[in-house]
């Protein structure tokens, strides 16, 4: 790309004339510094600094931000010093290509790399998101130019995209980039799935978008009547791995799944969005419980809207989406949306982190203090139930939110707002009930923990507990009144879907026996009998979980491997 067709491009992107001057030297020094370097496509190295800056441009992030994005590679592949970029382009873009290069600087293998990734990648995000974003955008290019890598590093690369990298893209709230990365990973980790999802789904699209197009004049004529003006009206379609991973939840069924396009209605304020809820129920009549109020309780990333499905013409139903215009840019755009200027260019938002939205980076550096020293393969699981799971928020009395994993009890939530509340807590109420220990709780759900000075935690916790706040607390307790750690030792439970065949059972043993591992108990779930689930349970097998989940996934006719860890 030459420079006049980047600098054109930026000023559709809507950057001013001064910000273009800014990041000129940038797109020249890294055009002259990777001049000879070529891609594993065979196409020059300076069309993925250039892809990657425009990628970060989008997001409309600030000229340092894309001047660090053109430089990021500059350092590690032709040995550029810092001192060179910081006297060439300040201290604030070398500070950005001296922290994104920290970040890729990662030598361990396996279970270790991953570690690490994530811990150099928080430690980046306390420092300055724009970091993370860079580096996210840098993995978006790498996944769409993935097909030139070697199979074995396709299918690595791939697979660490859907484990960390997507979901560190969803808990910033940058949806659309989290749903590209995991489409983009999808054919790579299970080609077979994804050209047979593919075919199932693109009917089903087609149809979906020409029932809408058919609504959309009335939906706007209703409204218009009612006094609500909108500004955009979208067709939104689901991403296929979105759909892949409901069908899984769903037994693979596909009239469960609702929403695989859905209309998206953005208007001006938020009485705008209730009153166009309230005309689309007067035009057709809601499904029950599919009514969600994303305004009133946001999700934990920060994203707000009104969801609701409803009944339309000829018995189809119908998803929509209502929210403002800030909400969508909140939505598409997360964290970044933050990068905001106002009518005179200048900036408004700061870099560093101080918004509520994502205080959970902040409780992730006490959170990696905490755990630094357990080994490798915890300290990976614990990360993604406690930051990467689905995440549900639960409500106290005074209607704080408190962020938790899916799966958490009313314990993970107690010991979320102290551990004194934990450790004294002898009750909990659920949406003004009594509940157990072991409730399940739901977003939503409105809790109030009872306390009594002398109670204390006991054993039995760790069995009802999801979070390692939760489990490291209660264990820290009983270990104090001298209770042996090999008394509270974890299994793992392993829930394998598959195509239902001949020799899957022994197949999947197989794997088990050649680690070494004892099956303490084998459950089956035949509820869909094309998709079965296989449920193995045995003694957690510290770093061969790892090798046992990978191996799993390799045998044929399996759809899924999920694995969680409890105390015994």
């Amino acid at each position: 790309m030459t420079w006049d067709e980047y600098q054109n491009t930026l000023k559709e992107l809507g950057y001013s004339f001064g910000d273009i001057l800014a990041i000129k030297p940038a797109f020249e020094f890294a055009q002259e510094t990777h001049k000879n370097e070529k891609r594993m496509s065979g196409e020059p190295y300076f069309t993925h600094p250039v892809s990657v800056s425009l990628h970060v441009a989008q997001l409309k992030l600030d000229a340092d931000a894309i001047s660090a994005s053109l430089l990021h590679d500059v350092v590690e592949n032709q040995g550029i010093k810092i001192e060179t970029i910081k006297k060439r382009f300040g201290d604030e873009v070398a500070f950005l290509v001296e922290a994104v290069t920290k970040v890729d600087s990662v030598h361990y293998k396996g279970v270790e790399r991953e570690v690490e990734s994530l811990r150099k990648m928080f430690l980046a995000l306390a420092q300055d998101i724009r970091v993370v974003i860079i580096k996210l955008m840098d993995r978006l290019h790498n996944m769409e130019t993935l097909e030139f890598q070697a199979p074995k590093k396709q299918q690595r690369i791939a697979e660490e995209t859907l484990e960390l990298y997507a979901p560190l893209a969803d808990r910033l709230g940058i949806w659309e980039i989290k749903a590209k990365l995991e489409d983009l990973a999808f054919p790579f980790v299970n080609p077979q799935k994804y050209i047979w999802l593919k075919s199932q789904v693109e009917s089903q699209r087609k149809h979906g978008k020409e029932l809408l197009e058919k609504l959309r004049p009335r939906v706007e004529y209703e409204l218009k009547k009612e006094g609500v003006k909108t500004e955009k009206i979208l067709y939104r379609t689901k991403h296929l791995y979105s759909i892949w991973k409901k069908l899984l939840k769903y037994e693979m069924d596909f009239d469960r799944i609702l929403d695989i396009v859905a209309m998206r209605i953005i208007v001006n304020n938020i009485a705008d969005c209730y009153k166009t809820l309230g005309v689309i129920h007067k035009l057709w009549k809601p499904v029950p419980g599919r009514i969600k109020d994303f305004i009133a309780l946001p999700k934990p990333n920060g994203y707000q809207s009104l969801h609701t499905t409803v009944f339309g013409p000829e018995k189809r139903i119908v998803d929509f989406q209502i929210r403002t215009t800030d909400m969508h840019k909140e939505a598409e755009f997360g964290i970044a949306a933050h990068w905001a200027y106002d009518e005179s260019g200048k900036k408004k938002t700061v870099t560093k982190i101080n918004d509520k939205k994502i205080e959970w980076v902040s409780r992730f550096q006490k959170w990696y203090q905490e755990h630094k020293n357990f080994p490798t393969k915890d300290l990976l699981l614990d990360l993604k139930i406690d930051f990467f799971k689905d995440r549900i928020f639960a409500l106290t009395p005074k209607g704080d939110v408190i962020d938790l994993p899916d799966g958490a009890s009313p314990i993970d939530f107690a010991y979320h707002i102290h551990s004194e509340v934990g450790d004294r807590m002898f009750g909990a109420k659920v949406n003004g009930k009594m509940a157990q220990f072991s409730t399940i709780l739901k977003s939503g759900d409105t809790v109030e923990i009872l306390t009594q000075k002398n109670k204390k935690p006991t054993a039995d916790w760790l069995n009802h507990t999801k979070t390692s706040l939760a489990r490291n607390k209660i264990r820290s307790f009983l270990k104090k009144r001298g209770q042996k750690p090999q008394e509270i030792s974890e299994t793992l439970e392993i829930t394998v879907t598959a195509k239902d065949r001949v020799g899957i059972l022994k197949e999947c043993s197989e794997v088990f026996y050649r680690f070494k591992v004892n099956i303490d108990d084998l459950k089956t779930d035949f509820k869909d009998k094309k998709y079965p689930k296989l449920i193995f349970s045995c003694k957690e097998p510290g770093s061969n979980s790892y090798k046992i989940l990978s191996s799993l996934k390799k045998i044929r006719g399996i759809l899924n491997v999920a694995a969680r860890s409890s105390p015994r």
